[in-house]
């Protein structure tokens, strides 16, 4: 089989986020999916599977299957598109717990994908991410991905804040959650963010698409704007241009940029 590694959000290599992608002609057993994205060791390896005018589409981590990737779809359709030749443009992926997705080619270059907007409410887990994190926010909200998925949400006043977390992972198995979003108003960008998710086998994930689902509807409310560039400041980093399309859809553009192609045996 194909696999391909993309950087997403990033228009340099060793920059934003790997993600592998593998394009598959029928779907094998969810063990062997499992396996796959464990061999790989990314944050996430996203299968595809063509139906119809549209593709199935699944993201494994290295131990668990979730509800919603952002940056592993971005690369899927990077994928489709550069070493596909897929001209169809949106393109509509068929997800088995976040419904149809849509990614569309923009003239930058870049690819704008058009994922559900996850509203936020506060919690009373504030003491528990609190020690999570090493650091009390001013307040911790949670949002929900799936009946069984969802990340708290932990509001710093300030970017240096965020960057200057320095969580306690042992203490994450506390935490009845994927994992956890901290963000703050940034100085260069509207809004910056940092996601913790060894729930998951990911300690921190360099540029995460699917919080921005949670992230873009609250920053768009308390800066009362409609378009927004956003930041994840780990240490690869990775920027996204974020915009609320409607009430209940938010759309996520970045560039993507091939890493390897190479192909599995097993």
């Amino acid at each position: 089989m194909k696999i391909y590694q993309v950087d997403a959000f990033t228009t340099s290599v060793f920059e934003g986020n790997p993600a592998a992608v593998v394009p598959l002609d029928h779907w094998f057993d969810d063990s062997i999916l499992q396996s796959i994205a464990a061999e790989n060791n990314l944050a996430e390896t996203a299968f595809i599977v063509p139906s119809d005018e549209s593709w199935e589409l699944r993201w494994f981590t290295p131990t668990a299957e979730v509800a919603l990737c952002g940056h592993a779809t971005l690369a899927a359709a990077h994928v489709l598109v550069k070493h596909q030749g897929c001209l169809t443009n949106p393109l509509v992926f068929e997800t088995r717990q976040s419904g149809k997705l849509s990614v569309e080619r923009l003239e930058d270059g870049s690819l704008s994908m058009s994922f559900p907007a996850i509203p936020i409410v506060e919690c009373d887990y504030k003491n528990d991410v609190s020690k999570a994190l090493g650091a009390t926010p001013e307040s911790v909200l949670f949002g929900r991905y799936s009946p069984d998925q969802i990340d708290y949400v932990a509001i710093f006043k300030s970017e240096e804040s965020v960057y200057a977390l320095n969580p306690d992972f042992t203490k994450f198995s506390n935490l009845d959650s994927r994992g956890v979003i901290a963000t703050a108003p940034g100085t260069s960008y509207d809004f910056v963010s940092r996601y913790f998710a060894p729930n998951f086998g990911i300690d921190e994930d360099p540029v995460t698409g699917s919080a921005h689902c949670l992230l873009t509807p609250y920053w768009s409310q308390i800066l009362d704007k409609q378009k927004m560039r956003a930041r994840q400041i780990s240490r690869r980093g990775g920027d996204l241009a974020c915009s609320m399309d409607k009430s209940d859809r938010v759309l996520l553009a970045g560039h993507t940029v091939d890493y390897l192609v190479g192909e599995i045996y097993f």
